[in-house]
């Protein structure tokens, strides 16, 4: 497969997982409905109403049983809050926990709206990217008579914290979505008190694409603001764009302690790769051995695994500190 091609699937793959997602325009909020569950029979702590990611206020009567997930942070999500049982159908991009293999695929972003449609779920969960790339299917789904509720796309971690607040909202798990954002918020405050200890900030760099378009995370995303936490310095803070493409000779020219990348899941040896860069022998992260790639999901997917994403990235950039 060629780099090119390899590039949008990359894209769509962080389209998928909600970190370039845009919301699109909003429609006029429509009347309050509850989809095939509108005429069920009310639980405790239902009917809830949200206002989803297309600006439509949703009405959910009776806690869901059967749930489709359109992509893999929800269904991450959903798994966290302990209901992973319920999912009937998800995307072809999911893959953790394990277990979600053995679920119903329904297709990547361009999902199949008859196999949705024969899963007969309580809940679709989409995301704000769907509005943009999906909006008929999901008009067909409505027209159905399926409850779908679009999650804002999230690039920062109290947006994601906002998101699981929903999700538990929605499916009746109020309780455990706030445990699970404590959970998350408890451990990355332990990287950021750690993080106090650090005398001499080191530089950073993630690489998220590989040459010949080399592209790197800014400061308006989840990496941008684990570097942050973990008290580094973003090499391209100057850059205002969330993914700037740079060529080689920035990377040279900013030098950085440690390079990151997030593509060993397409690319062999990505360390090595970056290693043998023309001109890349003089720069600090190449002469120390100070370039690690990552598990892309930890950094990307907006899901309870940031913060296991936080803890990897301090390990990787001050060993010193986080690996005791």
């Amino acid at each position: 497969m060629n780099l090119k091609k390899i590039y949008f699937l990359f894209l769509s793959f962080l389209l998928a997982a909600g970190v370039l997602a845009g919301c699109g325009s909003s429609n006029d909020a429509k009347d309050e409905k509850g989809g095939k569950q509108g005429t069920e029979q009310t639980q405790p702590g239902f009917p809830v109403t949200v206002t989803d990611a297309s600006g439509e206020k949703i009405k959910i009567n009776k806690k869901p049983e059967t749930i489709v997930s359109l992509i893999p942070s929800n269904t991450e999500i959903v798994f966290a809050l302990g209901l992973g049982e319920k999912i009937v159908g998800r995307s072809e991009f999911d893959n953790y926990p394990e277990e979600v293999l053995d679920i119903e695929s329904i297709g990547d972003q361009n999902f199949n709206v008859e196999k949705i449609i024969s899963l007969n779920p309580d809940l679709v969960l989409g995301e704000a990217s769907h509005i943009n790339f999906s909006a008929e299917g999901l008009q067909q789904l409505k027209d159905a008579g399926i409850t779908v509720v679009l999650i804002p796309g999230a690039s920062s971690f109290a947006q994601v914290y906002e998101n699981i607040e929903m999700i538990g909202k929605i499916t009746g798990a109020e309780d455990k979505a706030e445990e699970v954002i404590n959970d998350m918020k408890d451990r990355i405050a332990k990287v950021k008190e750690k993080a106090t200890e650090v005398k001499e900030k080191k530089s950073v760099i993630f690489e998220v694409f590989p040459e010949p378009t080399i592209s790197l995370a800014g400061e308006k995303t989840f990496m941008g603001e684990i570097a942050s936490i973990i008290n580094a310095e973003l090499v391209n803070a100057d850059l205002e764009d969330a993914w700037p493409q740079v060529n080689p000779e920035y990377v040279i020219e900013k030098n950085p302690d440690v390079i990151i990348t997030t593509y060993g899941f397409f690319t062999e040896d990505p360390v090595a790769k970056v290693s043998s860069r023309p001109g890349f022998q003089d720069i600090t992260a190449v002469k120390e051995k100070q370039i690690f790639d990552v598990n892309n999901d930890l950094v990307t997917r907006p899901g309870p695994r940031l913060a296991e994403g936080v803890e990897e990235v301090a390990k990787f950039v001050y060993p010193e500190i986080f690996n005791d």
